[in-house]
């Protein structure tokens, strides 16, 4: 990625910078608990919302 004007960094490149001093300094346990926290997150209406809309894009496709 490019250096943007005056040497900033771009948004990717600062969320990599991130990335890679969080997997400095965590471990693999650090990484499944913040998975899972993520999974209860959306939790049984998350998962449920996602079901409706691949329904729904089903039923657009059967319309088209």
């Amino acid at each position: 990625m490019a250096k943007t004007e005056k040497g900033r960094m771009s948004v990717g490149e600062a969320g990599k910078k991130g990335g890679q001093a969080t997997s400095a300094t965590h471990d693999r346990e650090f990484y499944e608990e913040i998975g899972h926290k993520g999974g209860e997150a959306g939790g049984k209406k998350g998962g449920q919302r996602v079901r409706e809309l691949i329904e729904e894009g089903k039923r657009q496709e059967d319309k088209s």
